[in-house]
C-alpha cells in the first residue's frame, strides 16, 4: 500500500447563537472543521482532525508513496515538520486511520487497549452567570453525567468560588467537580490581566480543596516549571493537571522530574500524534501518576484521544466537550452520521469499525464543505 495524496477540507457549520468561551475574547459563531485526507492506492482514505490546522498539506511532500504502516519514520519527520509549519499531527491521525483499516481493526485494539468504554466527565466551557451555570450543571447530572468541568474566569476569584459552592450545594457529593483555571496558554488578543500569581493560585487551590474539586488544572503558565512545583507542593487533596497543549515528551518529562502535575492531559493532535501520546501514557503510568487526554477540538480530535485513552489503564475520566444549548455533540461532530453521546450511565463508548471508527455523513459534507479553502497535493 502507498500514499497517493494528502488533501485538506474545511467545513463550517453556523450555530443558532454565538457560543462565548471562557478562554478567548472572541465568540465562536460556527462550528469549523478541517480534515485532513491521506489516500492510498487501495482506496483506503484515512481522515485526521483537531489540533492546529497550519499547512498539513505540506506533509504529502514527504508522505507521497510512502508505505502508510511507517509510523516511526513518518513521525520523525512530521516533528521535524512541526518546527517550521505548526503542529501537524492530524496527518498521523489519519495514518492510523489507514492502519485501523486495513488490518479490520479500531485503533485502540491495535494500542493494545481492551477499555471499550470511559467514563465521561462533562466538559463545560461558555460564560454564565451563578444562576444560569448552576441549572446547566444540574441538566447535565440528570442526564447521567458523574463528573462536570467548570471555568473559572472571572477577575476576582471569590465570584468564581461562589458558583463552585453553589454547583456542590446543587449536585451533592456523589458527583465529581473539576475546575480549569485556564492561565496555561495565550490566546491572541487576550492579554490575560487578571492572570494569576502563585499566591492566588494557592488561594484558590485551598478553597477547591474545601470544596471536594476532583482536579484544578491551568493555574499559573505551562513553562511554569518551578512555579507548578511549589503550588503541588502546598496541596493535600487536590489533585492538580496540566500539559494539554505541549508541543512533545521531552517537555512532558520536564513535568514529571519536577513532579508539577499528578493528572497528565496531552492531547494527541498537538503533542505528536495517536503513537506519541501513547508513549506519554506509559511515562505517566510509570511515573504513578495518572493519564486522561485533552480533547476539546472537534468530534475527530475526541475520537482520536478516546481510542488512545481506551488503551490506557486506570483512565479515571475522559474530557466530553458539552456545554448545551450552544455547544452540543450534534454542532461538535457535525460532519458525522451520528454524534458521538454517552450512554445512560454516562459512559462513552469507542467506536468499534476498523480504524477510528468514524463515518461521515456525505451530504452534510457538499452541505458544509468550503470549496475555496481545499488543498490539493
Amino acid at each position: 500500500m502507498r500514499i497517493t495524496q494528502v488533501k485538506v477540507r474545511l467545513f463550517e457549520c453556523p450555530m443558532p447563537q454565538p457560543f462565548h468561551p471562557t478562554w478567548q475574547p472572541l465568540a465562536a459563531t460556527s462550528s469549523r472543521i478541517h480534515v485532513v485526507e491521506v489516500h492510498t492506492d487501495e482506496g483506503i482514505v484515512g481522515i485526521g482532525s483537531g489540533g492546529v490546522p497550519v499547512r498539513w498539506e505540506v506533509a504529502g511532500l514527504f508522505l507521497m508513496g510512502q508505505d502508510p504502516f511507517a509510523i516511526e519514520q513518518h513521525v520523525a519527520n512530521l516533528r521535524s515538520m512541526a518546527f517550521f509549519v505548526g503542529r501537524p499531527w492530524p496527518v498521523e491521525v489519519a495514518l492510523w486511520d489507514i492502519i485501523g483499516k486495513a488490518t479490520g481493526q479500531p485503533v485502540y485494539r491495535l494500542l493494545g487497549g481492551g477499555a471499550d468504554r470511559l467514563k465521561a466527565y462533562a466538559s463545560t466551557g461558555e460564560l454564565r452567570s451563578l444562576e444560569a451555570r448552576v441549572e446547566s450543571v444540574e441538566q447535565i447530572k440528570a442526564e447521567g453525567f458523574r463528573a462536570v468541568k467548570l471555568r473559572f474566569h472571572s477577575a476576582d476569584i471569590r465570584e468564581d468560588v461562589k458558583t463552585l459552592e453553589a454547583v456542590r450545594k446543587a449536585v451533592g457529593d456523589d458527583m465529581d467537580i473539576m475546575v480549569d483555571a485556564n492561565w496555561g496558554w495565550r490566546i491572541a488578543p487576550d492579554r490575560q490581566p487578571n492572570r494569576w500569581d502563585l499566591n492566588t493560585a494557592i488561594a484558590a487551590a485551598r478553597e477547591m480543596e474545601r470544596l471536594g474539586v476532583y482536579w484544578l488544572e491551568e493555574p499559573l503558565d505551562a513553562y511554569d516549571y518551578d512555579g507548578l512545583a511549589e503550588m503541588r507542593r502546598h496541596l493535600t487533596t487536590l489533585r492538580l493537571a496540566g500539559s494539554e497543549l505541549n508541543r512533545g515528551p521531552e517537555e512532558v518529562r520536564i513535568y514529571l522530574e519536577k513532579g508539577c502535575f499528578d493528572v497528565y492531559q496531552p492531547d494527541c493532535t498537538f503533542i505528536g500524534g495517536i503513537s506519541t501520546a501513547r508513549q506519554i501514557a506509559a511515562m505517566v503510568e510509570t511515573a504513578g501518576k495518572t493519564f486522561t487526554p485533552h480533547t476539546w477540538t472537534n468530534g475527530i480530535g475526541l475520537v482520536a484521544n478516546l481510542h488512545v485513552a481506551a488503551a490506557v489503564d486506570r483512565v479515571p475520566y475522559i474530557e466530553f466537550p458539552y456545554d448545551p444549548p450552544n455547544w452540543t455533540p450534534e454542532f461538535r461532530d457535525f460532519v458525522f452520521s451520528e454524534p458521538l453521546n454517552i450512554d445512560p450511565e454516562g459512559y462513552v463508548h469507542v467506536p468499534q469499525k476498523p480504524g477510528l471508527g468514524i463515518e461521515l455523513d456525505e451530504e452534510k459534507l457538499k452541505q458544509y464543505e468550503q470549496a475555496d479553502t481545499r488543498r490539493l497535493i
